[in-house]
């Protein structure tokens, strides 16, 4: 079966060394990975943010870009960009980290 890239958006909680700001309570993280089907996507990009020093705690699937495309998403030539590489690399991209604030 081909890998697919898939459009993940991860809830981190606080770990030491996680690059958080100090203040932040956690993040989210717009990720895109490879993977046969998104389970497999989303095991790789939680082992890879373990391995980061980062608490997944939770994992919300947008699907592959032609899914996100039937779905009338605007996906700017960047996010594409980004997708093509996690492809081509079989990596999980983090494509934005936003921290959370109380």
């Amino acid at each position: 079966m081909a890998q697919r890239v898939f459009t993940l958006l991860v809830e981190v909680g606080r770990k030491a060394g996680d690059g958080l700001p100090k203040e932040a309570t956690g993040g989210a993280l717009m990720c895109f990975a490879s993977g046969v089907d998104e389970a497999e996507a989303v095991r790789e990009t939680v082992a890879v943010l373990k391995q980061a020093d980062l608490a997944p705690l939770d994992v919300s699937g947008y699907g592959t870009l032609e899914e996100r495309e039937a779905e009338g998403h605007d996906i700017s030539d960047e996010e594409r960009a980004l997708m093509q590489r996690a492809l081509d690399e079989n990596a999980v991209i983090v494509a934005q980290m936003t921290p959370f604030y109380d």
